[in-house]
């Protein structure tokens, strides 16, 4: 059976490149029929906070990335954070130390910095140059007398490597070039070449999906596989997620994490399509999936060599999409949380507000792009209106308000107040006055509204219903700007 896995480090918000990850071993598996497995690599003492590992689970699952085995729901090969495995590594690693495969390595930092500058200056490769590996035995108990602390190196093969990528090809590194790496640190903690070939190991994972400046790493794995007697994974290195300019992507480009994009009211469903996109097509350049779909058309043999471009407005683009084909209903829950977080609504909404919300969603649903738009959109249907300064100074003045206040008397003798009553009224007292539309829309629209900009005039009335338009009239002819 094919199993996955996606690790990350709890050291902050998970980044868009890493939830890209997770998304193609997501849909690897799923269209294989096999395990996708969650691992958290936290060896990162320092770096590593509970509260970043809940957020890594509750970003993947916004994203739509559920996982079979994992630190939230157990499995058969747990635990899945590497700080409640330290003693299995331990074990494998005394046990190479005593095949030979691994050596203990007493150098200090400050003796292989002194080394690496010389072999600067000589022009020699960098890296460790293996002076630990042949010690005697009077040379190691030498170090242990004088109390120096030691670290745990594989000792590299010298023979080629190779690494039969799924994306890539084959890709050849030769073993006497790849100096030998720490697996033990001087504390006992595994490195991450260590513990991710072992974790690799003993959760039977079958492939591996990584972004590709892991290649490098891979030649490194794939002979500790060897030591240890393991089946080597097949490797699968995507190429990286760069920004506009084709830097790697970073905070500068603008949102770069998956909480920042929930925040900013992306809608998962989007934001999973537009993921699955980055360095990744289907065979007739469809562009809109539901999940389902993506599970059946997804192939690491269309994962593209080169680099991914995350474009922000592509992203925009389709969230508006999804946005103007979500029910009313179903995207007025969505966007409560930011209705609240500006005042517009309690934590405990009546239904006659929840009504009133989805109606007016419903008016501005074709020209709303993230959920954040929506308390802009909406808000002066719930509380008051705040006046655009602009706007007053153009339509609420003198002549404005004079129109306005025959119209006050049009819109109360009103028996119904539907769209269609409402616009016939105001056309008519147009025709009969001789009026230009403009003259008479803009006031009642920056009345009822404060601005310029919203959705159909007469809707809008209508949702608001007569009294509070009637109100808001009487508000606005009186209104006197602050100077």
């Amino acid at each position: 059976m094919t199993r996955v896995r996606f690790a990350p480090s709890p050291t902050g918000y998970l980044h868009v490149g890493n939830a890209r990850t997770a998304l193609f071993n997501y849909l690897f598996a799923r269209k294989t029929g096999g395990q996708f497995i969650l691992r958290i690599e936290d060896t990162d003492k320092e770096r590593s906070k509970p509260e970043y590992e809940t957020a890594l689970i509750e970003d993947l699952k916004w994203l739509g990335t559920e996982w079979d085995e994992g630190p939230d729901i157990g499995g058969a090969c747990g635990p899945y954070r590497q700080t409640e495995r330290m003693d299995t590594y331990r074990e494998y690693a005394e046990k190479l130390l005593l095949e030979g495969k691994v050596y203990r390595c007493y150098c200090t930092r400050e003796e292989l910095e002194e080394r690496n500058a010389s072999a600067k200056a000589q022009g020699r490769s960098l890296g460790y140059d293996g002076r630990c590996r042949k010690l005697s035995a009077a040379d190691v108990s030498r170090c242990e007398s004088e109390g120096r602390p030691s670290v745990l190196r594989f000792a590299m093969p010298d023979h080629t490597i190779k690494v039969n990528d799924l994306i890539r090809g084959e890709v050849v590194f030769e073993g006497d070039t790849i100096s030998d790496f720490v697996i033990i640190k001087s504390d006992g903690m595994p490195t991450f070449h260590f513990a991710v070939v072992m974790d690799d190991y003993l959760m039977r994972v079958t492939h591996v999906i990584r972004g590709d400046d892991h290649l490098s790493n891979t030649p490194k794995h794939i002979a500790l596989c060897e030591a240890l007697g393991a089946e080597i994974p097949q490797y699968a290195h995507m190429a990286m997620t760069l920004g506009p300019d084709r830097a790697r992507l970073s905070k500068r480009h603008g949102a770069t994490s998956v909480r920042a994009f929930q925040e900013n009211g992306y809608l998962a469903e989007a934001f999973f399509n537009y993921m699955a996109l980055l360095g990744w097509g289907s065979s007739d350049d469809q562009e809109i999936f539901s999940k389902a779909e993506l599970i059946r058309e997804f192939s690491l043999e269309r994962c593209n060599k080169s680099s991914a471009v995350f474009d922000h407005n592509k992203l925009l683009w389709m969230n508006g999409l999804y946005i103007r084909k979500t029910p009313p209903s179903i995207l007025t829950g969505l966007a409560l949380p930011f209705l609240k977080q500006h005042g517009l609504i309690s934590d405990s909404p009546s239904p006659e507000t929840l009504a009133l919300c989805e109606k007016t969603i419903t008016l501005e649903q074709e020209k709303i792009k993230t959920l954040l738009d929506v308390p802009e959109r909406i808000g002066f249907f719930i509380r008051e209106p705040v006046y655009d300064p602009k706007a007053v100074e153009k339509h609420l003045n003198e002549k404005g308000k004079t129109t306005l206040k025959l119209m006050l008397t049009v819109l109360e003798g009103l028996p119904t107040f539907s769209t269609y009553a409402v616009e016939m009224a105001v056309r008519e007292f147009c025709e009969k006055n001789a009026c230009k539309t403009g003259d008479v829309f803009h006031p009642l629209r920056v009345a009822v509204s404060g601005t310029t900009k919203g959705p159909g005039l007469f809707e809008m009335l209508e949702v608001l219903g007569k009294d509070t338009v009637v109100k808001r009239i009487k508000t606005a002819i009186s209104y006197q700007p602050s100077v």
